[in-house]
């Protein structure tokens, strides 16, 4: 599957892409689990979309990576086409790109604090992730 080929509100998305940029880390607290989230952008030779990140994948998740997206969601905010993994899609990192290995672009991880990453690391059970977007964003 390529990204030009992607609709909004499509699920079963599988697809391979270069993760080209990695926005501001926001941090939430979300039915008493903290959480945090991050928009990067995936490319491939069709195109480039956005990416949203949730709790674990914004610490393994580097700009120059190849991700895998198994079973992804596409869903659409103001307009734009979002792709994550959703309630039941997995992300996976199938090459490390050298930014990552030498650890220069992810400036917003040493900044967090360590003891919240424990609880940070479980997703949201629920459909509401789209909800906790519009909060952040939504400004």
């Amino acid at each position: 599957m390529k990204i030009s080929e992607l609709q909004a509100r499509q699920g079963k998305v599988d697809l391979t892409a270069d993760v080209t940029k990695k926005g501001e880390v926001k941090q939430f607290n979300k039915f008493g689990k903290a959480g945090k989230l991050c928009n990067a952008t995936a490319k491939d030779e069709s195109g480039e979309i956005t990416l949203t990140l949730w709790n674990e994948q914004v610490d393994n998740v580097n700009v120059g990576d190849k991700i895998h997206i198994t079973n992804g969601y596409v869903g659409e905010w103001q307009g734009e086409k979002q792709l994550s993994t959703g309630k039941f899609g997995q992300l996976e990192v199938v090459g490390k790109g050298e930014a990552s290995e030498s650890g220069e672009t992810n400036e917003d991880k040493s900044s967090k604090p360590a003891k919240k990453k424990k609880a940070a690391e479980e997703k949201p059970e629920d459909d509401s992730a789209e909800e906790v977007e519009e909060e952040e964003f939504g400004d």
